[in-house]
């Protein structure tokens, strides 16, 4: 529901005589009062405080804008849809769980009807609650521009009660005028943005992309201005695992203001299906979690900012060890026991987390208190080392999708009720 008139904020908090915030219209001496321009001053004990709202428990909040950047190819316009299903279906754990919510879908770069449509309704969405956007001027029509069509935007969000706003990605909705290099030009478009999902209570989820830097920290390879990472309240960005050799991906919480920052990471593969169409089947992407990963984004982007040929040694060398270790104790062992042996052998924890996808060792959690257990795939030896960036004959073809099915972290259901697969 859209604030009362009032402060800046939208509280409608009274501190002046008038009952109104105390205000000033008069100059200094020597200054000039700008025509139509007033300060409006609200003292914080009249603005009412209220907790953080999670669109994604802890990982996507209400009210604001998360980014999800990463490289060409992964899955990140597949997470959009994921989202957009899940909320449309009410089943994402947050504050929409049980209450399917409608979604805007802002795309610029696909197709509706070949694939943002088929990639939708294989990931299961309501249809019926998924709103493509366009903007009519002067008789024709054009795209979403950032920040001209935010207010009329914000009042077909509160009119229609949107959950989520996708951009896909956030830099094509962004007016061409503005340097998107340029911190301060780029706060022109992004900050209206999050005032009107902070009025709204819409979660604004954009795509970006990592530029061609080698860094350990995704917040650094967001391409264009530092304001997408800074103004964004959450940044959750994407990695493909190579060293995991069935093509998967990583998704990780690289920021969260409004959160914890040590959630789990999570791991996807994309697979291709078929829908049926009125004119034969069609082929898209789908987007599955398969469960956590013990590798973050970090450690991923790591090994490729360090990724030299000592770094590739050490890692082959903890992974025969880590092999003989769990082949000794039975072909499993408690994560506290392999990460205590591993120091006692010389090796960092960083280097382990390499040698456990080098080694293919899953995991699992056993146990009352739940632990993660380390476990030995007799099927599997080590996986084949492949240049950064290759994919495997899973994946080489795809390039989106979406999760259902697994359970979320949090015990909440992400897929279909009552239908858990296997981790993997």
């Amino acid at each position: 529901m859209p604030p009362p008139p009032g402060g800046p904020d939208g509280t409608g908090a009274a501190s002046g005589p008038d009952g109104g915030p105390a205000s000033t219209d008069q100059a200094e001496p020597g200054g000039n009062a700008e025509s139509g321009r007033r300060i409006l001053l609200t003292p914080a004990s009249l603005i009412k405080m209220r907790p953080v709202a999670w669109t994604w428990t802890n990982r996507i909040p209400s009210g604001a804008l998360t980014v999800i950047p990463g490289r060409e190819g992964i899955g990140k316009s597949l997470t959009l849809v994921w989202l957009t299903a899940q909320i449309t279906r009410g089943i994402l754990p947050g504050r929409h769980y049980g209450t399917p919510r409608p979604v805007i879908y802002a795309a610029t770069e696909d197709s509706w009807s070949q694939t943002i449509g088929p990639r939708l309704h294989a990931a299961g969405a309501d249809l019926t609650m998924v709103y493509r956007v366009d903007v009519q001027d002067d008789g024709g029509f054009d795209s979403l521009t950032l920040p001209r069509d935010c207010a009329a935007l914000g009042r077909e969000i509160s009119r229609l009660g949107v959950a989520l706003l996708a951009a896909d990605p956030l830099l094509s909705l962004i007016h061409s005028a503005i340097d998107t290099h340029r911190d301060r030009d780029l706060r022109t478009a992004l900050e209206p943005l999050v005032n009107m999902a902070d009025r709204t209570g819409c979660a604004v989820v954009g795509l970006a992309h990592f530029n061609k830097s080698a860094s350990p920290d995704a917040l650094n390879l967001i391409t264009g201005s530092r304001a997408f990472s800074a103004v964004a309240r959450a940044v959750i960005a994407i990695a493909r695992d190579d060293e995991a050799g069935d093509g998967s991906c990583v998704m990780s919480q690289a920021k969260n203001n409004l959160g914890p920052l040590d959630l789990p990471s999570l791991r996807y593969v994309v697979e291709s299906v078929e829908i049926p169409t009125d004119e034969g089947p069609a082929y898209v992407g789908k987007l599955t979690i398969t469960g956590e990963s013990d590798r973050s984004v970090a450690d991923i982007l790591g090994d490729g900012a360090a990724g030299n040929a000592e770094d590739r040694t050490e890692r082959d060398e903890c992974a025969d060890w880590l092999t003989d270790y769990l082949t000794h104790q039975g072909g499993e062992a408690a994560r506290e026991d392999v990460l205590k042996a591993a120091r006692a052998a010389g090796f960092a924890e960083a280097t382990l987390k390499r040698a456990r996808a080098r080694a293919r060792v899953t995991t699992t959690r056993a146990g009352f208190p739940s632990r993660s257990i380390w476990q030995l795939n007799p099927a599997h030896g080590p996986s084949p080392v492949r240049p950064v960036g290759s994919q495997s004959a899973q994946s080489a073809h795809l390039t989106e999708a979406e999760p259902t099915g697994p359970t979320e972290p949090t015990g909440a259901p992400t897929g279909q009720p009552g239908h858990v697969p296997s981790p993997r």
